[in-house]
């Protein structure tokens, strides 16, 4: 599974993993976790027709749950990271991006290497060589997985991170490649 957007995109964002609807789908983010995801970037003024999304592992990894009826995501391995990592250059290599958007902890290790921690980096510009900036912020799903007293915080600090991507774009426009 790969990407989809724009071919040449402002932003690069990139999940960990398609989850069960994408799988099904055949298309990234079109599951609970992206629709969040549209609103988010909808509302800190990032274009999403102007955006490319995909993932640094390009399988579902999952384990049916007890009464096998529902597929229960599972986290990827580094070989599985490691295995999908020259696709995801690919997909940056065709893009260029301006901004590449880690979300999540596996996607900011596959794009950003094993330092990449998404409580100390994320929501500022962080030097990359796959685009002008890196960023990085948790996976919307972080929110849908929160308890329902931290899912309004856990979604403020993601649409936080999303408008300092937007405020980076305005504040560089004049420098596009």
């Amino acid at each position: 599974m790969f990407g989809e957007g724009a071919s040449t995109a402002e932003v690069m964002i990139v999940g960990e993993q398609p989850g069960d609807q994408e799988d099904r789908q055949g298309h990234p983010f079109v599951g609970p976790a992206g629709r969040l995801l549209n609103g988010m970037l909808e509302r800190a003024g990032i274009d999403r027709e102007k955006t490319y999304v995909t993932n640094a592992v390009k399988h579902f990894k999952w384990t049916p749950d007890a009464r096998g009826k529902r597929r229960i995501h599972k986290t990827p391995n580094g070989s599985e990271i490691r295995a999908c990592h020259p696709w995801l250059e690919a997909e940056i290599s065709a893009v260029k991006p301006r901004v590449i958007l880690a979300l999540g902890a596996t996607a900011a290790k596959a794009l950003f290497g094993p330092q990449a921690r998404v409580t100390k980096e994320r929501g500022r510009a962080i030097a990359t060589e796959h685009a002008d900036a890196g960023f990085i912020t948790m996976h919307p799903s972080a929110a849908l997985r929160a308890p329902p007293e931290n899912r309004d915080a856990t979604l403020g600090a993601i649409e936080n991170d999303l408008r300092a991507v937007a405020r980076y774009l305005r504040k560089t426009a004049n420098g596009k490649r």
